[in-house]
């Protein structure tokens, strides 16, 4: 005899939580372990289609594939820093007329503030004398933390690319691991979850690099225009520092301020810089990441904003670029699980623009009485209008 027990939603939804909280703390304690583990996913995800290109098409051996691939996505990588790091050098060769237009700007900005504000040079060197001491002090304080960071990074570093091959080299170990798990009459949906999120992954990847590039050559292009010394390189490196939300074009705007003084300490250089910047990043916000990226993960801004702030808040800047990919994910299991589809339905970016409650009344109703409805409409307009409510007696 088959019973089965109806869980009350109060004690599905305290479930629900709990095991939120526990993945959320596990996630917190062990992000050193699983940051690199997640990044080497995603690029092997991304990888995956020249690994069976070489594997198919070439007929070369399953490992040589999965080799080759990775030298390939490792040589790009180092072609890359190798550039910036190149270029950073002659950067650095001006360092001088840097550090001396710098401290002519800051001289203009004092200047301006005695003018406007009433505070004399000497208020405001003494101001920055004891900000600059607590500074030093703080700052013997975090060293320690900081070699640790760095060495931390070292070591993700080395490992991302290990972490890439094995997953490349045991996915079909992988997926055989995941039909073991489940029933037969599971494997279908579990096909498609996983087709999709392979799906959503290399597409989302792939808008990133698409929107690097195009931010990179506006961003040159821009740059060139005003006069602003190693233009190229100022627009790459805020093409990849765009890839992280919120800091990196910050970052960005302050390399490529303090770059343009190499020129002339000019504040109409820096006025433009600044001009440069809030002009691509309307266009990014505003046509390539609805195009480019939003397309690709159907994830509405306020769960966006919210795991990324979460993301950050657990595992820092790695943490906010792998928010959006796993909430994309979740939002596929989600979708294809019944109990849990209204979940993904809140992470999904479809905006209705009204919605109608329809309730029936109880049986044992009045005698004559039929089946009525109660339509209560609601729309984004006005969240407060009347109640229209219809009975069909």
């Amino acid at each position: 005899m088959n019973t089965s027990i109806k869980i009350p939603f109060y004690v599905r939804l305290t479930f629900s939580l709990v095991s939120l909280i526990a993945i959320t703390y596990i996630f917190y304690m062990g992000k050193s372990v699983l940051i690199p583990i997640l990044l080497a996913f995603l690029f092997a995800v991304l990888l995956l289609p020249i690994a069976r290109f070489f594997s198919t098409k070439l007929r070369f051996p399953h490992v040589l594939a999965v080799s080759v691939t990775v030298i390939i996505f490792v040589s790009l990588i180092v072609a890359i820093l190798a550039f910036i790091s190149y270029q950073i050098s002659d950067i650095a060769s001006d360092f001088a007329e840097i550090k001396k237009n710098v401290t002519l700007f800051i001289t203009d900005i004092q200047r301006y503030i005695r003018t406007n504000f009433h505070v004399s040079i000497w208020e405001q060197k003494k101001y920055l004398e004891d900000v600059t001491e607590d500074s030093v002090k703080k700052g013997k304080e975090t060293i320690g933390t900081t070699l640790i960071s760095v060495t931390d990074t070292l070591v993700d570093i080395t490992l991302i690319p290990i972490y890439t091959f094995l997953i490349l080299l045991y996915r079909t170990h992988f997926i055989l691991f995941l039909t073991k798990l489940f029933r037969n009459e599971h494997h279908t949906k579990l096909r498609e979850i996983l087709t999709q999120i392979k799906g959503s992954v290399q597409s989302y990847i792939s808008g990133l690099i698409i929107e690097m590039i195009f931010v990179s050559i506006l961003t040159s292009i821009g740059l060139y225009i005003i006069g602003v010394p190693y233009f190229i390189l100022l627009g790459i490196i805020t093409g990849i520092l765009n890839l992280i939300p919120y800091i990196g074009i910050l970052v960005a705007g302050i390399l490529t301020i303090l770059s343009s003084l190499t020129g002339s300490p000019d504040l109409s250089i820096i006025i433009g810089v600044i001009g440069v910047n809030v002009v691509v990043q309307i266009i990014d916000n505003n046509i390539l990441v609805p195009i480019i990226i939003n397309t690709k993960v159907q994830i509405n801004a306020f769960v966006s904003i919210i795991g990324i702030i979460v993301g950050g808040g657990i595992a820092g800047i790695a943490g906010m670029f792998l928010a959006i990919p796993i909430l994309a994910i979740l939002k596929i299991v989600f979708d294809r699980i019944e109990s849990l589809e209204p979940w993904g339905y809140l992470m999904g970016d479809n905006l209705p623009k009204n919605f109608i409650w329809k309730n029936k009344k109880p049986v044992g109703s009045e005698k004559g009485d039929k089946t009525g409805e109660v339509q209560i409409t609601t729309s984004d307009d006005d969240f407060t209008e009347p109640i229209t409510e219809s009975n069909n007696n």
